[in-house]
């Protein structure tokens, strides 16, 4: 389980109601913090670093390499970034045995302070959509800070590098970001440099940002309007994934830029095939860059704005998986008779040996002859048991119709066992009915026929009863039309004591109606990863809720911390 520094969990501790920045800076004390602008002179921070020419009366800070160690546990591997007096490293975390990553830099450093702020602030939000602060300390005249290292993402740059993405991928790319930028401001926290290199994808197809206050703070970066600049980077990211350009003249993270003198284009002129919509809404978010919507739509200058127009378009669907046709069947030789044989010569007829007639022989003989008394007897013994019977039916006529007539009845009354069908789901909503929603953009991960994504709730401090936090989480489902549904099969993304769930019967996609007072299809409990739910009457219904009001504790992992907390992979209804 990740490990914070001592400064970040007294930080925690007392937050109070103040805004995390506010908070982080507080910390600090000197007031340094304040002035993230301020800048250094490079030649001066490469000679702090540990070149020997430091300003009296300062200790000069170790030199750094490869196998150097912090704290005696974090281990330098390699330096990926080495700028204005600063260096980021890929290192190993000896005590926990994992790979993280590592920036350092003089404790003197003008800008020393404001990263150690930035890096406790980032570390308070603990959103499992950013890469986590995991440390933040300053020790034997240097700072560092610590964060998750994601051996298993992709940075976007590299995979716009093969072609721009797909609709449903970049409108997924958008909506995520959106939403987790728009969570950190409403924390007082913002990035500043959010670009292709500080995107990621992780392996489950979740996105995720780094950096988040921090890369801003280490290059002294600044904006009197932090939530229009990272509105408008949002909308650069989506641009780049329609198109494969940077919008703006200059080339940048391996993206040609646009053409001079042409001005910022809609992607959907940049490009043939781009999605209508999310043109539109790359537009709205880079308006203030001077680009115009096609339909005079407002402009968007804050993330909230931004998800706010996302969550008014229609919802992008994943593409339909191609199924390839099976090759035709080619029989062997062996099957075609031709085993063993040599092939024939070209031109050449080969006679065809005729088989010899069968069980011509004396043993053919012998058994023709066993078996026709075999069935020569079987046919006398049945004559006999028929004859039997029907002198025993003659003697007993009275007794032995009533029975017949009760087996006839109860046959005519025998009930027909209809075939059980699977019901396709055609869209889903998480149902909120107080507080915040859990991860209402990937209601349809759960239905998408793919066990790698899932919807998630929030970690809760306790539980499993998730009141008084919440009464419940859970998604509606929309079946198309009204539906006899029998039975649910739910799979779930952690096991442990324990998961209930509940299904019930609503009135729309958006009910008007509590869950009290929808009707009840039925409920179960588990300690496992995988529910059945079974009706004890079946409900015809369009809409279902998927109700939770239970969830076992997880450990923490790459979305959220440990608590209590549970994730839907695959919802199937039948009936």
């Amino acid at each position: 389980m990740a490990e914070r520094s001592t400064a970040a969990v007294d930080v925690a501790d007392n937050s109070g109601d103040e805004p995390l920045t506010a908070q982080a800076d507080q910390s600090t004390a000197d007031g340094v913090a304040q002035n993230r602008e301020r800048d250094t002179d490079s030649s001066a921070s490469e000679e702090a670093q540990g070149s020997g020419g430091t300003e009296a009366g300062k200790a000069t800070p170790p030199e750094l390499h490869s196998g150097h160690k912090l704290a005696r546990r974090y281990r330098l591997e390699e330096c990926v970034t080495r700028l204005d007096g600063f260096s980021s490293w890929r290192a190993v975390d000896e005590k926990l045995r994992r790979a993280v990553g590592v920036h350092i830099l003089p404790a003197d450093h003008a800008r020393a302070r404001s990263v150690l702020a930035a890096a406790r602030s980032s570390a308070l939000l603990g959103d499992p959509r950013f890469v986590q602060v995991l440390d933040a300390v300053e020790e034997n005249d240097l700072v560092y800070v610590v964060h998750e290292w994601l051996p298993d993402a992709t940075e976007l740059t590299a995979l716009l590098a093969s072609g721009p993405l797909e609709p449903h991928d970049a409108y997924q790319m958008v909506t995520q970001i959106s939403h987790a930028m728009a969570a950190a401001h409403r924390e007082g926290l913002s990035h500043l440099r959010l670009n292709p290199a500080a995107v990621l994808r992780s392996s489950s197809g979740q996105w995720r940002i780094r950096g988040l206050a921090v890369n801003a703070a280490l290059r002294g970066i600044s904006s009197e309007t932090p939530q229009r600049t990272d509105t408008e980077a949002i909308g650069a990211l989506l641009y780049a994934a329609l198109t494969q350009r940077w919008p703006y003249e200059d080339d940048a993270y391996g993206l040609s830029g646009l053409p001079k003198d042409v001005g910022l284009i809609a992607p959907d002129q940049v490009r043939a095939g781009v999605h209508r919509g999310l043109s539109e809404l790359a537009m709205r978010a880079l308006v203030n860059d001077g680009a115009t919507a096609s339909r005079h739509e407002s402009p968007c200058t804050t993330p909230e704005e931004l998800v706010k127009a996302i969550g008014d378009m229609p919802r992008i669907r994943p593409p339909e998986p191609a199924f390839t046709a099976p090759p035709e069947y080619q029989r062997t030789t062996y099957q075609q008779g031709t085993y063993g044989r040599q092939t024939p010569h070209p031109g050449a007829t080969q006679p065809i040996p005729t088989p010899p007639p069968p069980l011509q022989s004396r043993t053919g003989k012998a058994l023709k002859w066993a078996v026709s008394a075999l069935l020569i007897a079987a046919l006398g013994l049945g004559s006999w048991q028929l004859a039997d019977a029907l002198m025993d039916q003659g003697g007993n006529s009275s007794g032995d119709t009533d029975k017949t007539q009760t087996t006839d009845e109860n046959d005519k009354k025998a009930p027909e066992t209809k075939p059980v069908k699977t019901i396709a789901i055609k869209d889903a909503e998480e149902y909120v009915i107080e507080g915040s929603a859990q991860a209402a953009e990937d209601a349809d991960n759960t239905y998408d026929g793919r066990a790698s994504t899932f919807w998630r709730t929030k970690s809760y401090a306790d539980g499993p009863r998730l009141a008084p936090y919440k009464p419940g989480v859970g998604i509606v489902y929309d079946l198309g039309s009204a539906k006899d549904v029998s039975t649910a099969s739910i799979g779930l993304r952690y096991g442990g004591d324990h998961t209930t769930v509940h299904l019930y019967a609503a009135d729309s996609l958006t009910p008007s109606t509590s869950v009290d007072g929808m009707k009840k299809i039925g409920s179960n409990t588990t300690s496992g990863t995988t529910i059945g739910v079974k009706a004890s009457k079946s409900v015809k219904t369009r809409y279902v809720l998927l109700w939770i009001t239970d969830v076992p504790f997880a450990p923490r992992d790459d979305y959220s911390g440990q608590g209590y907390k549970q994730a839907i992979t695959d919802v199937t209804f039948k009936g």
